[in-house]
């Protein structure tokens, strides 16, 4: 216990392990056995890199059906033009994600999506012992993700501070915001009538997103990177129940009324996004969509829709659909 103990990066991953394996085939057992008694013997390096980050390759079954997907729906232009970005990743095995993608880094205007940014900046915050999770505060937060409440959105990001939250978005041990990636996402503005403080320095946007930036957010959510792993559950926590029932949640509960729905959406004119890790029949995965199109909402509840069925479709023969354990995942 004492080697456990002084090890940060192998406490993390045994977490983790706790939290999103379930029971597995004897043989799954000795290599989860494995792993953990390597990181004791090779130390803190090893255990740095799991689990890895998302990465831009793309599972090619998932990948091929998405495009399919694309064409049946009549959306195949609108990803052409680039007024649709799409990332799904299938996390049931959040050792091996699988992912595919159309235009993950295209960033768009985002409305209320990147308020899960300001959610992230308030759990800092809370880390360092400068705000307190107070059943008042946690209440705001609910109320900021749940019911998209813009004065709830403002009041947390001017206690978390603008300038505190842009910085930690593009930190390295984050990276939300990259360059490198054409952006991600960005919080440049209060949620009310009070002009832009910093627009985001690549695109000049007030609350910008990319798909593929909002993607990183949910695994590392998920996978208990986001902060501490105690803190990435509360922060689940705060994304589940969603009140507004449209887009990704209307297309869900029309064909999955019993999914778990971890979520955050943004809807400004002609913009439409959102975002999610869902959970339903043993499968847990991250869809993630941005649009700018006045038909965007609806174009989101039928995506939803066809991806889910592409999920559990293309799902590997040796990972079986009850492969998750509700009573411990995150």
């Amino acid at each position: 216990m004492k080697i456990l103990q002084s090890n940060k990066f192998l406490l993390d991953f045994m977490i983790f392990i706790g939290n999103n394996v379930v029971v597995m085939k004897k043989t799954n057992r000795f290599i989860w056995l494995s792993i953990v008694l390597t990181l004791i013997v090779t130390g803190p390096v090893s255990a740095h890199r799991l689990p890895g980050d998302l990465s831009e390759t793309c599972d090619p079954v998932l990948q091929k059906g998405l495009e399919k997907c694309l064409i049946s729906l009549n959306l195949k232009k609108a990803t052409n033009h680039k007024s649709l970005s799409i990332v799904l990743v299938d996390i049931t095995d959040p050792a091996s994600p699988r992912m595919a993608y159309i235009n993950p880094n295209e960033m768009m205007y985002a409305a209320s999506l990147p308020k899960i940014a300001i959610l992230l900046g308030a759990f800092e915050r809370i880390s360092n012992g400068e705000m307190s999770l107070d059943p008042q505060t946690r209440e705001t937060m609910a109320r900021m993700i749940r019911n998209s409440s813009n004065r709830a959105a403002s009041e947390i990001l001017n206690r978390v501070g603008k300038a505190y939250l842009a910085d930690l978005l593009q930190s390295p041990r984050y990276r939300l915001y990259d360059p490198k990636k054409n952006g991600g996402l960005w919080v440049g503005k209060e949620y009310s009538k009070a002009g832009a403080w910093k627009r985001d320095p690549l695109h000049n946007l007030s609350h910008g997103a990319t798909g593929l930036q909002v993607a990183r957010f949910y695994f590392m959510l998920q996978t208990g990177r986001l902060v501490a792993p105690e803190l990435s559950r509360q922060m689940k926590s705060i994304l589940a129940n969603p009140a507004i029932e449209h887009k990704f949640v209307k297309g869900l509960k029309s064909i999955h009324p019993d999914s778990r729905i971890y979520r955050k959406s943004g809807t400004w004119k002609q913009y439409h996004s959102d975002s999610a890790i869902i959970e339903h029949d043993g499968r847990r995965y991250i869809a993630v969509a941005l649009a700018k199109n006045h038909r965007g909402g609806k174009w989101l509840s039928d995506l939803i829709v066809a991806m889910d069925d592409l999920i559990f479709k293309s799902a590997p023969s040796d990972l079986p659909n009850n492969s998750f354990h509700h009573n411990t995942a995150f």
